[in-house]
């Protein structure tokens, strides 16, 4: 008896483990307005280059002209292309 359960268990188990998952499909947000999978994709960037040395600024934290000198001094450092630096840039401008 105990060794049909413990096979029912693990057939159960191997079934759910081989279920697909699901994805999210909707567009991130910012401040409750859906991104554009170009600016998704600046966000994802600034997120994920910029936080391994430093915490995040906020968009708000800066207008579009002082953004410019701190995204050109910060590329070199955290090793981003300058399409790359572009698509954050237009993220932390929208």
């Amino acid at each position: 008896m105990k060794i049909k359960i413990i096979a029912i268990i693990l057939l159960g188990t191997f079934i759910y483990s081989c279920s697909p998952k699901v994805v999210q499909t909707q567009a991130p947000k910012v401040d409750g307005v859906p991104l554009t999978p170009e600016l998704a994709e600046g966000k994802v960037i600034f997120e994920s280059k910029c936080a391994k040395c430093h915490d995040l600024y906020s968009p708000k934290d800066f207008n579009a002209e002082q953004w410019k000198p701190i995204m050109l001094s910060m590329q070199k450092k955290a090793k981003i292309s300058d399409q790359e630096r572009e698509k954050i840039y237009a993220y932390l401008t929208k």
